[in-house]
């Protein structure tokens, strides 16, 4: 039986409804933990949005998000194209970043601070992206956006 965070992750209404508030300029009432991505479609050439979870902000101007759906995540495919992209996080608005997909080394070095960090959340992700995904966690790829701020 698929748990209801698995669904979740497949309902399109339901994870794209965040956005409509990070437009709005309302981003902060995430608190930092979930970001807004836009970036530009790889074939279209038109802006695309996504909200996704601050897996690690290593710095101020650096954060890492995972791809739960893996290489084949549209926006995942779409940075890998352009790198290029504007991040929404907390109270700073379409702040310009350029991504950079981390080595599987560095994913780990991520993974495990996150694991020892956020234990309970660390358990309940891995167990939603292995329900709508059929991988382990550990096999998430990692990007790490860097802001210019």
């Amino acid at each position: 039986m698929t748990s209801i965070g698995a669904r979740l992750l497949r309902t399109r209404w339901f994870v794209r409804a965040p956005i409509t508030m990070f437009r709005a300029r309302l981003g902060f009432l995430f608190g930092g933990r979930l970001l807004l991505l836009e970036h530009i479609g790889r074939s279209s050439g038109r802006p695309r949005y996504v909200v996704l979870e601050k897996v690690a902000r290593p710095s101020r101007d650096r954060v890492v998000i995972a791809s739960g759906f893996g290489i084949q995540a549209q926006w995942f495919r779409n940075l890998t194209a352009d790198p290029r992209c504007h991040v929404s996080i907390g109270a700073r608005f379409r702040v310009e970043a350029v991504s950079r997909v981390l080595r599987p080394d560095e994913s780990a070095v991520v993974l495990d601070d996150y694991r020892r960090s956020h234990p309970r959340a660390f358990r309940n992700l891995g167990r939603i992206v292995e329900e709508a995904t059929g991988t382990g966690i550990e096999a998430v790829p990692m990007v790490e956006l860097a802001l210019r701020l």
